[in-house]
């Protein structure tokens, strides 16, 4: 039987012959606290999800940036199995580096978008960098699995592009991901660390056009008799000019909406319908039916009097040509 020493002796082993290894891509890793703990960050544009998924190293009074010790041929990565000489920089310039620490940092993004104004296609990828000076290069690598740079291969790259670095007053402890500059189809991602800030813009190709496509798949699971979904998307189409597919969506939302009528007129069903036929372009069907609104409105008591006089002041509107 081991006695408590003994057991001791195994584990320090065990430690010492396994904290070295580096597991392979498809293996899982311990849920072990890490030295650089995992964060992410997600922001929409239009309607389009852009995420960033890293590990965040400390500064811990290292020297970040700046040139390795000697000259580097080619593109090298501190991944490959290469030693630091002393008063190297954790980050040397023109190495190729995971941005980050850990598995490579993760960037996700559920439409085409325009990267510095470069395309790059809907996907998972993993983000490395290279730092320079003063351009930095941005690479977004089809192997998103992958550990660090150890396995990083350039032929499987979807896109690289140029950034300009920053370098401010203030120090960034913790490496950092953030949005800022957004905007209706525009984003500006930026890396934050040390002193070193580096930005790039992220640009929806087409925000109507991926909006729609949601749109189509949010009317698509929508209760069969809820004419809302499809006001809703009418709505945005319309204002889109999207003619073609509004209509569609407002003659089934009239549908639905008619036979709810059918049922039993109400003061909500028969504004609603007057609504979607004004939105139809049918201006005298639409205020036949608001003014039967108003009738059945004012026939019920539990309909707010403000509501009826609101609806009373759009078909005067109407009948004034300002629809």
């Amino acid at each position: 039987m081991l006695n408590s020493r003994s057991i001791s002796i195994v584990v320090l082993c065990f430690v010492m012959f396994t904290g070295g290894v580096q597991l392979s891509s498809g293996q899982a890793r311990p849920p072990l606290p890490r030295p650089s703990q995992k964060a992410g960050v997600m922001q929409v544009v239009g309607t389009t999800d852009i995420s960033v998924s890293y590990s965040r190293p400390a500064v811990k009074g290292r020297k970040v940036f700046g040139d390795w010790p000697t000259p580097v041929a080619g593109e090298a990565t501190l991944d490959d199995g290469r030693i630091r000489p002393e008063g190297a920089p954790l980050v040397p310039n023109d190495h190729i580096w995971r941005a980050g620490a850990n598995e490579a940092t993760l960037f996700t993004v559920a439409d085409d978008v325009l990267i510095n104004g470069q395309h790059l296609a809907a996907g998972k990828y993993s983000m490395h960098m290279i730092p320079g000076k003063a351009d930095w290069t941005i690479i977004f690598n089809k192997d998103d699995g992958q550990w660090g740079s150890f396995t990083y291969n350039k032929q499987k790259d979807a896109l690289r592009v140029k950034a300009k670095a920053e370098w401010v007053a203030d120090n960034k402890e913790l490496l950092t991901f953030g949005f800022e500059n957004v905007g209706e189809k525009t984003a500006t991602l930026y890396l934050r660390w040390e002193k070193v800030k580096v930005p790039f813009t992220i640009e929806v190709k087409d925000v109507v056009g991926s909006t729609m496509t949601r749109l189509k798949a949010y009317v698509a699971a929508a209760k069969s008799d809820d004419p809302g979904p499809r006001i809703n998307a009418g709505n945005y189409a319309k204002a889109n000019k999207q003619i073609e597919q509004a209509n569609a969506w407002f003659e089934e939302a009239l549908r639905i909406n008619e036979t709810m009528v059918g049922i039993k007129e109400t003061f909500q069903n028969l504004q609603r319908k007057a609504t979607i036929l004004l939105n139809l372009g049918r201006s005298a069907d639409a205020l036949a039916a608001a003014e039967r609104a108003v009738v059945v409105g004012k026939a019920d008591p539990t309909i707010n009097a403000t509501d009826i006089a609101t609806l009373e002041k759009r078909i005067a509107d109407i009948k004034a040509g300002k629809n």
